[in-house]
């Protein structure tokens, strides 16, 4: 499967919610224009059961899913890729174990230079982030628009920009740089069809 250059990134929102909940959230946010999903779960019931439901989901649309920081359980339920933060190796290892196909996704946060590090380690895309205030990850550190500037000149992999993005703020990370938005509350809070809509319009401007 193919990551996307340009578009919406669904993060699945997982918190007190039911399966059959987050898989047709998951299918709405597809509808209304999300080209790629992430499984995020830091609670999870059954990982494997969800996660293998949401690969099938996925295929269907022909949208790439991804499994936020567990490489095993992405081989396990045959996922597309994963997401990772940035440890040693960790590039050079899911590539072992995923596959020279696979959607290696890395965290970046405000590191410019951590970004270079994983594109000359072969990942396929960096993410920076949170730009805004996040209930998802309050605690992350707050990344700077000027970062996105400067990765738009120096990183020719696709850039995805997160935290706290809704319709109303995305325009202005496109407008620096960000090729894609990662989004979990401000899509799945809400009706998620809709507001899919809402991000993808963004792109269309």
């Amino acid at each position: 499967m193919i990551f996307p250059q340009r578009g919406l990134y669904a993060i699945t929102q997982t918190e007190n919610k039911s399966v059959d909940s987050i898989i047709n959230e998951v299918v709405a946010a597809i509808r209304g224009g999300a080209l790629v999903v992430q499984y995020r779960d830091k609670n999870p019931l059954d990982a494997i059961y969800l996660a293998s439901q949401l690969v099938k989901v996925c295929r269907a649309n022909q949208v790439p899913l991804l499994i936020n920081d567990d490489v095993e359980l992405a081989v396990k339920v045959g996922a597309d890729g994963v997401h990772i933060g940035k440890e040693d190796g960790a590039i050079a290892q899911a590539r072992e174990r995923l596959g020279a196909d696979a959607i290696i996704g890395v965290s970046c946060y405000n590191a410019l230079e951590q970004a270079l590090d994983a594109q000359r380690q072969g990942a396929t895309y960096v993410a920076f982030g949170r730009f805004f205030p996040s209930s998802s990850k309050p605690l992350a550190a707050p990344a700077e628009l000027e970062t996105l500037r400067q990765a738009n000149f120096l990183i020719d992999i696709p850039i995805v920009a997160i935290g706290g993005i809704l319709p109303e703020n995305g325009g202005q990370l496109l407008a620096a740089g960000a090729d894609l938005l990662a989004v979990i509350g401000g899509l799945f809070t809400a009706q998620p069809e809709q507001s899919a809509k809402a991000y993808q319009a963004l792109f269309n401007s």
